[in-house]
């Protein structure tokens, strides 16, 4: 082989080598740009700190995040699986007029756009003042029309379906949006069947959902310690079931460890820092992907709940009965409402209610849950690592708008919780967002209540109303005295 033959087939080779490379180049650019690039979300949610609470990204969208046409769709193509009418409103979320998405759900590009959940979408409240007026929307409020489990179900049903299938899929996602070839090709070969995939690889975790023996959770009720304890820590499904209220998260400051104050209802949390971790971790589905730009969200998120504040009761107030019911409140239930108590726990046996939502906790559990977060390299105080005794003694700020109450949202109404728990309603409709300023909560019965909410048994596993019998031997006149005070914290 001569020099000059020898000369060229180099040239080429480098020249064959040097196309292979610049193709790589460009193949590793297209699938960081269509699979991992992350966009900012807009200014409009990231500088107004509302905003940045009820659609700002923790970071959920990565593992938890389902994409956006997906999502889009889903009611479209499975209507038979949700609760009612209405799209993704038939779960009670909090909707603003004129928003692409209801509030706790966020949007946002990394490679594709994805969907995924905040704090928010179970910490906004809602109420209405008359038939025909428009919701308030109150961030950090407890969200007592949202009917999570529906939405966890729906998303498995939805899984589970022979529908979903990216023929089906794209079919109406096609009639909705006109996605770039490249775009429609890795929704219908890669995006769909990985979430599909991902979906039901949930299944597991999810299945005490299905307990033939549990009631449904119903509106503004979350089992949080058992989603703790089948996705944090992967125990296998046990015959515990303990719904609660979603509570507020407005004014965290108020919870100071130094004073022996604890979080959670039964107190199974040393301090707001560590419930926000464990919240947000949650909502991850995953360690998070960078533990310092994780933990900057968790201090901006903590610094907003502080600063929150409960917002005023809506309607007139008569300030000489309040008075009086002030008196009544020092004498009856200051002692554990407004004292060093406050905060701390209370003995079950002393408060009486139901020991359904203590008794899906445990030291053990405690401890593997803070080993998962320790692994992860986060510092936090964690979770309290001895058995639970009780409840907490609970503030009482913005208590107006914390209906349905006790640790279970088994009391309808703040005057129903003053009666005796035998003559406490046995079954009422939870979820509808009509206020009662008459009996302090939401209006529960009649057709508009029964269509918009879900029937609360008392009778059922998990939602007993006995117990917290202080001020049930009241005269009635003491009775409404209290109940103006109350209305007035």
């Amino acid at each position: 082989m001569n020099t000059t033959t020898g000369s060229h087939r180099c040239r080429t080779w480098l020249a064959v080598l040097g196309l292979l490379l610049i193709l790589g180049i460009a193949a590793g650019v297209y699938g960081w740009v269509k699979f991992f690039r992350e966009v900012p979300q807009p200014a409009w949610v990231t500088e107004d700190p509302h905003m940045r609470f009820k659609y700002g990204s923790i970071g959920a969208e990565a593992d938890a995040g389902i994409p956006y046409w997906i999502f889009y769709v889903l009611p479209r193509v499975f209507p038979d699986k949700l609760p009612g009418p209405g799209g993704y409103a038939a779960f009670g979320v909090a909707w603003e007029q004129g928003m692409e998405l209801p509030v706790g759900f966020t949007k946002k590009t990394i490679g594709f756009d994805r969907v995924a959940n905040t704090c928010a979408v179970c910490h906004t409240a809602s109420y209405r003042v008359s038939e025909d007026s428009n919701p308030v929307f109150v961030p950090t409020g407890p969200n007592h029309t949202l009917d999570l489990a529906a939405f966890f179900r729906f998303l498995i049903d939805c899984a589970k379906d022979p529908r979903f299938t990216p023929d089906v899929l794209m079919r109406e996602i096609n009639l909705v949006t006109d996605l770039a070839w490249d775009d429609a090709l890795i929704y219908r070969y890669l995006i769909i069947p990985i979430t599909k995939k991902r979906l039901l690889e949930r299944e597991a975790q999810f299945a005490w959902l299905y307990h033939p023996a549990f009631p449904d959770w119903g509106r503004g009720r979350d089992d949080s310690m058992n989603l703790t304890k089948y996705f944090m820590i992967r125990w296998p499904m046990d015959d515990s079931f303990g719904p609660t209220d979603m509570p507020s998260i407005w004014n965290l400051g108020k919870y100071q460890p130094d004073k022996g104050h604890r979080m959670n209802f039964a107190g199974d949390s040393h301090n707001a820092r560590s419930v926000v971790i464990d919240s947000a971790l949650g909502l991850l589905g995953a360690p998070p992907k960078d533990n310092a730009e994780f933990l900057a969200e968790i201090d901006w998120m903590l610094d907003y709940l502080k600063a929150a504040r409960a917002p005023a009761y809506p309607f007139p107030i008569d300030p000489a009965l309040a008075e009086q019911g002030k008196a009544v409140f020092d004498a009856t239930c200051a002692r554990c409402h407004a004292s060093e108590r406050t905060g701390t726990v209370v003995p079950v046996e002393e408060v009486g209610t139901s020991r359904d939502r203590m008794e899906t906790w445990n030291e053990k559990a405690a401890y593997e849950a803070n080993q998962v977060v320790t692994e992860m390299g986060i510092e936090r105080e964690g979770l309290v690592e001895e058995p639970l005794r009780g409840y907490i003694a609970a503030f009482l700020d913005g208590i107006w708008l914390r209906a349905p109450y006790l640790h279970n949202g088994s009391v309808p109404t703040l005057r129903d919780l003053l009666d005796p728990p035998a003559a406490r309603p046995v079954t009422f409709w939870r979820g509808y967002n009509l206020y009662d300023p008459e009996r302090v909560g939401y209006v529960t019965s009649g057709e508009a209540a029964e269509q918009a909410g879900s029937l609360h048994d008392t009778r059922l596993k998990g939602g007993g109303n006995q117990g917290h019998d202080f001020g049930t031997a009241l005269p009635d006149a003491d009775k409404t005295a209290l109940v103006e005070y109350l209305k007035t914290l």
